[in-house]
């Protein structure tokens, strides 16, 4: 999904426009997607204009593949994620990362198993596959042979 999107510069806001090239969506799709999960709330300031975040543009791309690639309705996509968002809300809560420096917190969701890590935070909060966790904690292993 995200490998054919380009990548999200590092910036504080997106325009509408911005992030529907980021996401290729539409600007009224997004505006549909406001409607349509409660999750998505840009700022808006003069003139109603529409600033999102890039937690947002995150979020958008989720939504974008589940009814795009995965295949979900609307209703579906929306289920999916609200337990998305009570999944994350659980691992953060989770009472084994209590205490757990930043390293060790992803750590710790990585062996909590496929479930907690398929859409698991790392510790700057973004959102990583799988894949890209397990790749993370390859890479940062073999740094740490290297000190």
């Amino acid at each position: 999904m995200e490998n054919s999107l380009p990548p999200i510069p590092a910036k504080r806001y997106f325009t509408i426009g911005e992030v529907g090239e980021l996401c290729c969506v539409k600007p009224h799709v997004l505006r549909y997607w406001e409607q349509e999960f409660t999750q998505l709330r840009p700022m808006k300031r003069r003139g109603n204009r529409r600033y999102y975040q890039h937690h947002e543009v995150l979020m958008i791309r989720r939504i974008r593949g589940l009814l795009y690639e995965q295949g979900f309705t609307i209703s579906g996509a929306r289920n999916k994620m609200i337990e998305m968002v009570a999944e994350e809300r659980q691992l953060k809560e989770s009472p084994a990362l209590d205490g757990a420096l930043p390293g060790e917190a992803s750590d710790l969701a990585y062996a909590q198993g496929p479930s907690a890590v398929s859409q698991g935070i790392d510790t700057l909060g973004v959102f990583l596959s799988a894949e890209a966790r397990h790749e993370l904690l390859q890479i940062r292993d073999l740094l740490a042979e290297v000190d």
